[in-house]
């Protein structure tokens, strides 16, 4: 191919609503285009790489026995309502008008646009899996989602409309599952690794996917949105939403009285401490949130009631709410104002455990951090506007367990975040490391088959749940993942296996017949051996083509020029070791190409 046949918008500018490096580069390669917040158009350049990340992504599927299939974008609510994730999903999930005349408001009348495929999965696997001697089958498709997204930013990392791969197991028991999972865990760190990724699999939560096991396959990099923490001795790594470390030691110093301390319009932890001399450390932390769970009695016509939880950290910690939803059985939200005073009594920000318990009814919970639970002496919010107190003890002025005959519940658990520096199970401190996130795998066991009704007739011909696995990676985030690992200032560095073109031939004299004849012979001879080339055959500076080779980021580079040919030797370098150049004769550059490009082909893995 080409330069000046192909399409490569090229641009010096950087574009000033742009941060992330990714973000930056693929705009001024002229890889994509924005045609509104979070939507795209993928230019040649660009879906040339994507098309190499989704060759690779099905090679490896169809490796691990995955079958290929492709499902609808459009999906009836209904199906959604069937799993109760459409309110879980929220404004996340983007809804079309009826399709037909009808009530507008009616729900079984609406469609949405498909930002996951469980329920459709489920549906064709209730429809056709009747029996265990059909199992185990794990479907994928590539397909294009959609989801509301509020904020769009970062380019292709966060946007509405995305490309990804979605694989569903189906098996007939957990051990069963346990080996599908582990051949998608072991197919995404070969796609990983074939794409040139410094990726790590950490722990993660499932959030509203569901299931009780999930790993996330993450780049680390500070243009990402994750957060991970990562012992010093790699042996533990896990999202900072589910990963844990172990408890502080216990304090040991004797009980003090209780004593108010006046504290003005001292609602934050710092403007406390400052007051009253201690520390964020020594302080607890009375956070109230709402939850709504189901009515006494259950049943479907019983409906929900609002409780209250209230949650306990350290002043120096943070509440991680996905840990306290699973302390307490539910969803939470901050409290309104008004709940708040009626519970404490105060104004918001002088909460405190003490007493708190006799005041809170059936339903309500209290939960406590383990690292609250063994403090001595903490200070804390009074339950009165405008004062602390401090010397309060756990177990004494507060409850670690429910009291005989009390309404409410009491939780002892690790609910907080875990810092830099805290140590990991593995015994090693933790460090937090940003990261994008690539691939997320899932075991959702029969969350959906059971609300589905997806049953099959085990070797006992009783009808038992299909047993399911959810395996997903964001092609378009391999794509920005791989600049923000690989990139300098001048541009981009792919890896070879998902590079837009391996190598670039350039001419300094395309006016030149004798230049432009070698330059044609090398282009020839590169793309007869099976490398993918770029001609750069554009009558420009020769700064100016440097520039834009450096940019778009082409692994491997071989220039003719008049001077240098006049001497019977043409220029080789790499993308990534630009400093290098090697003078060679015309046969010998081509040959160094051929023989580079086996190289990064071998040491990333099969190639079609």
């Amino acid at each position: 191919m080409r330069w000046t046949q192909y399409f490569i918008p090229t641009s010096k500018e950087v574009p000033r609503d742009a941060t992330a490096a990714s973000h930056q580069l693929m705009l001024r390669a002229g890889m994509i285009r924005q045609l509104a917040a979070g939507i795209y158009s993928y230019l040649p350049l660009g879906y040339r790489t994507l098309r190499k990340v989704e060759a690779i992504v099905r090679e490896e599927m169809e490796r691990a026995g995955a079958l290929e299939l492709h499902m609808p974008v459009l999906q009836p609510i209904d199906i959604w309502q069937e799993t109760n994730r459409v309110a879980a999903m929220g404004d996340t999930l983007l809804r079309l008008r009826p399709v037909r005349s009808g009530d507008a408001s009616d729900w079984r009348e609406h469609t949405v646009l498909g930002p996951t495929h469980e329920e459709v999965v489920t549906e064709i696997a209730r429809g056709y899996l009747s029996s265990y001697k059909q199992l185990p089958i794990n479907l994928y498709q590539i397909q294009t989602k959609f989801r509301g997204e509020a904020r769009p930013k970062s380019g292709v990392l966060r946007t509405r409309e995305f490309l990804m791969k979605d694989a569903y197991s189906f098996d007939s028991d957990k051990a069963g599952l346990d080996a599908s999972y582990q051949r998608m865990y072991d197919a995404y760190c070969r796609i990983f690794s074939r794409c040139g990724l410094p990726y790590v699999a950490v722990e993660a939560d499932s959030g509203a996917i569901g299931g009780d096991v999930s790993h996330e396959f993450m780049v680390l990099t500070d243009a990402g949105e994750d957060t991970v923490a990562i012992s010093e001795s790699g042996g533990y790594a896990a999202n900072t939403e589910r990963a844990t470390c172990r408890a502080l030691p216990a304090q040991s110093d004797a009980p003090q009285a209780l004593r108010e301390v006046h504290t003005p319009g001292a609602g934050r932890v710092e403007d406390v401490c400052r007051m009253m001399g201690t520390t964020p450390a020594q302080m607890i932390k009375t956070l109230i949130f709402s939850a709504r769970v189901p009515a006494p009695g259950g049943g479907a016509k019983a409906g929900e009631v609002e409780v209250r939880v209230v949650a306990l950290v350290r002043g120096d910690h943070e509440i991680n709410e996905i840990k306290l939803r699973k302390a307490c059985g539910a969803a939470v939200e901050l409290a309104a104002p008004a709940v708040i005073e009626k519970l404490t009594g105060a104004a918001v920000g002088f909460a405190g455990p003490q007493g708190l318990i006799e005041r809170m009814g059936a339903g309500d919970v209290l939960v406590i951090d383990r690292d609250v639970a063994t403090m001595r002496n903490a200070a804390s919010g009074a339950n009165r506007t405008d004062h602390h107190v401090t010397g309060v003890n756990p177990g004494r002025d507060f409850p670690l367990e429910a009291p005989p005959g009390g309404a409410a519940r009491v939780v002892v658990a690790d609910i907080r975040m875990v810092c830099d520096g805290d140590i990991s199970p593995d015994g090693s401190p933790i460090r937090l490391r940003t990261a994008i996130e690539v691939g997320h795998v899932f075991k959702l066991g029969t969350k959906y088959s059971d609300a589905m009704k997806a049953t099959f007739l085990g070797r006992e011909g009783k009808p038992q749940p299909l047993v399911m696995g959810c395996y997903g990676i964001g092609l378009n985030r391999i794509v920005a993942a791989a600049i923000e690992a690989h990139h300098d200032d001048a541009g981009a560095c792919w890896p070879v296996a998902i590079a837009p073109f391996e190598a670039v031939v350039i001419s300094l004299d395309p006016k030149d017949a004798e230049v432009s004849a070698a330059a044609q012979a090398a282009y020839d001879a590169l793309r007869a051996a099976g490398v993918d080339v770029l001609y750069d055959d554009r009558d420009e500076r020769a700064g100016f083509k440097f520039k834009d080779a450096d940019l778009v980021g082409f692994p491997l580079r071989v220039v003719v020029g008049r001077k240098s040919l006049a001497e019977g030797v043409v220029e080789f370098s790499e993308r990534r070791n630009p400093a290098q150049k090697d003078a060679l004769s015309p046969q010998d550059a081509v040959e160094r190409v051929i023989s580079r490009v086996r190289e990064l082909r071998s040491a990333a893995g099969p190639r079609a």
